[in-house]
């Protein structure tokens, strides 16, 4: 199985805006956040420090950084409530006996599909599904694609039954668009 690297081909470069370009970037801001908290899963640094030595390294896109730095941020703050869910969609399959990878493409792809507004639940799990096939082989595409199918299915019925909600912009947990991009949650 391949290692997450960090993508180096978004460096440098000035690019013209685009929405062909922000899908480049956010396909490799997932390749980032996957690299530093597969890496942090082995205990010897955050996940947001991997992170920041992975930027560094490539000097890449800024949009890039920024939302690698948003999942990475966002995983940490729902990491119980993510886990939660994992173990609800996939019981036969406790978060803690999960393979490493495997782990850490369910925490980002629920996190994405749950939090950020900006991106459409398909596409992150299209995404997600693809960097499980590419990073965990056939067994963890399916489960990827499972779990977080069950997920939004289940997100998205609950919202139906509320026909009024309004999020708060202000809402500390959630991840909010903002001139097309992220912003962090606000802390306070």
């Amino acid at each position: 199985m391949p290692e997450p690297r960090a993508d180096r081909s978004t460096g440098g470069a000035a690019r013209t805006s685009g929405r062909g370009d922000l899908a480049r970037a956010r396909h490799a801001a997932r390749r980032l956040a996957l690299a530093s908290l597969f890496e942090a899963e082995f205990g010897q640094r955050t996940a947001a420090a991997v992170l920041e030595r992975h930027l560094a390294e490539t000097e890449g896109d800024p949009e890039t950084a920024v939302h690698a730095r948003l999942l990475v941020r966002a995983v940490d703050a729902h990491r119980d409530r993510v886990d939660a869910q994992i173990e609800a969609a996939a019981p036969q399959y406790p978060v803690v006996t999960l393979a490493r990878m495997d782990r850490v493409l369910l925490r980002l792809g629920i996190t994405e599909v749950l939090h950020s507004p900006a991106t459409p639940a398909r596409v992150a799990i299209a995404e997600w599904v693809e960097l499980a096939r590419v990073y965990g082989g056939d067994p963890a595409r399916r489960l990827v694609n499972g779990v977080l199918g069950r997920v939004a299915r289940e997100t998205s019925a609950e919202r139906s039954d509320e026909p009024n909600r309004n999020p708060d912009p202000d809402e500390p947990a959630g991840l909010q668009e903002g001139a097309g991009k992220w912003r962090p949650p606000t802390s306070g």
